[in-house]
């Protein structure tokens, strides 16, 4: 079964081919407008004439316009030929293939999201915590990785010290990683990760 993968939580968006779960092509976004039609024109050229069966998409938590927009390509793509959406979230793109790993991000307002993993499982349920707390939720001596480095680099490295290991992307490659070592990972009907509700 062919299965397009998309990461687009972060502004360097990325695509995946696998099959039978073997990564076959990538293709990095090179920074696509997420507002704008061009990354799905690349889409496109990327699949050529292949027919994909799946189509797995990272949900974040990230850019809230990169994930819809790759969740609207995903879910439109679906209806006109009838292959399968999945999700998982972004951070699963992280997954080690054995021991603990934390990734931390950006929430805003004063808080930070935090996904903890044992291997390729995710611990629990992504969650949230302040600065003042963020040390007493990440077990000690877990590495430590961030997709938003250039927002909070200098807060994670005085919080954990040399447990964190710096800025890393989230790639689609990742994702099919991740999906092929622990498939219950994967949501149908997926939907971004929504860490706050919504404003009214």
């Amino acid at each position: 079964m062919n299965t397009l993968f998309i990461e687009r939580s972060t502004a360097d968006g990325s695509l995946a081919l696998a099959k039978d779960g073997v990564v076959f092509a990538a293709k990095k976004l090179d920074g696509a407008r997420v507002n704008g039609g061009a990354w799905a024109r690349e889409v496109r050229e990327f699949l050529g004439a292949r027919r994909i069966e799946r189509i797995v998409v990272g949900t974040g938590p990230g850019s809230f316009a990169g994930i819809r927009a790759a969740l609207a390509f995903a879910q439109g793509y679906a209806i006109g030929s009838g292959c399968r959406v999945e999700g998982l979230p972004s951070p699963c793109a992280f997954a080690p293939a054995e021991g603990p790993l934390a990734v931390v991000g950006d929430a805003r307002r004063g808080m930070y999201w935090i996904a903890l993993f044992d291997g390729p499982r995710l611990v629990c349920d992504i969650f949230q915590a302040d600065a003042e707390k963020l040390h007493l939720r990440v077990p000690v001596g877990v590495k430590v990785v961030t997709p938003d480095a250039a927002r909070i680099d200098a807060l994670l490295r005085d919080t954990f010290g040399s447990d964190y290991a710096g800025g890393e992307t989230p790639e689609a490659q990742g994702l099919a990683k991740a999906a092929y070592a622990n498939p219950s990972l994967l949501v149908s009907e997926p939907l971004p990760v929504y860490l706050n509700p919504a404003v009214r």
